[in-house]
């Protein structure tokens, strides 16, 4: 039995959910996909798949094993296109993981000259305001925000993001103007978040140690534009990115509070897996964003440690 051959047949089962799905697509004999699955079955000793009239289930032995394998043939598809770097351009698919509002408003316009200058590739950019799981997603870069975790993942600073606290002037005549971080707890907060109930906002006092306020909001919103849009339409106090907020500070639609209390900036990170380091498209994607940002401000904080 070749072994990458039939987690491949597995993988592509799995992904169509039928065993004459996979025949279909591979292309290859609805016979040959069934003796691959058993073959590997025996193989493992266990059962990976539960096959009936009507469907097809995969069990959790099953679903591990196309998990690992999914990753596998990811890593040799890299090897391949590694050792076959000098001989051709970047080329396949990207699939690249931003938060929202970064995503459609920094790493969205930079698309464009990326494919005219590669043609060869493709960029699938998902916008989502998670932490995702880049090896059972398959995701070859994830843009991340803040402190990173230990993680066998490589991460490649790009920048620093602040956070602020700001409302409209109509807001703060109403309601007064907070003083401290503690006078938030007789304010309207706006809170980004997709699971309402309760949240912290971190601050800094006099000796720069760090201080969570706990904030109950009267609103929730899992989108960063409309929080912005109900703080400039005075509904109460929001938190969001500096450079977001940037043009209406500017042009007095909000007012930046609690300026003194502000933490230090979160570093802004492009993760991507060990086995893909040396990929040449990620290589390309990465060298690509470095290149577009040395030398600017994309964040309204000076980006630090951008270098080849």
């Amino acid at each position: 039995m070749d072994l990458l051959a039939a987690m491949a047949t597995f993988v592509r089962t799995v992904d169509t959910g039928s065993l004459s799905a996979a025949a279909r697509s591979l292309p290859s004999s609805l016979t040959s996909v069934s003796r691959q699955i058993s073959a590997l079955e025996e193989h493992f000793g266990t059962r990976l798949l539960l096959r009936t009239t009507r469907q097809l289930a995969v069990t959790d032995e099953g679903r591990i094993l196309y998990e690992r394998a999914k990753a596998i043939l990811g890593e040799v598809k890299e090897i391949e296109a590694v050792l076959s770097r000098d001989r051709h351009q970047p080329s396949g698919r990207i699939r690249v993981a931003s938060p929202s509002l970064m995503g459609r408003l920094v790493i969205a316009p930079l698309l464009a000259e990326f494919l005219r200058r590669y043609p060869a590739l493709s960029v699938d950019l998902l916008l989502v305001d998670r932490a995702v799981d880049m090896v059972e997603e398959d995701i070859h870069l994830a843009i991340r925000v803040g402190r990173l975790r230990d993680s066998q993942l490589v991460a490649r600073k790009l920048a620093d993001l602040r956070m602020i606290v700001c409302a409209s002037p109509a807001y703060l005549a109403a309601r007064g103007v907070p003083q401290t971080p503690g006078d938030l707890a007789h304010h309207d907060c706006l809170v980004f978040s997709d699971a309402p109930g309760s949240a912290e906002w971190r601050f800094v006092d006099g000796s720069k140690a760090g201080r969570k306020i706990r904030i109950s909001g009267r609103l929730w919103m899992n989108s960063l534009d409309a929080l912005a849009v109900a703080a400039k339409d005075g509904v109460g106090i929001a938190r969001v990115p500096s450079w977001q907020a940037e043009a209406d500070l500017a042009a007095g639609q909000l007012v930046r509070l609690l300026a003194d209390y502000e933490p230090p900036p979160a570093p802004l990170h492009l993760m991507f897996q060990p086995s893909r380091l040396a990929s040449p498209k990620i290589r390309a994607f990465v060298d690509y964003l470095v290149e577009r940002w040395r030398g600017t401000d994309p964040f309204g904080e000076r980006p630090e440690g951008i270098s080849h």
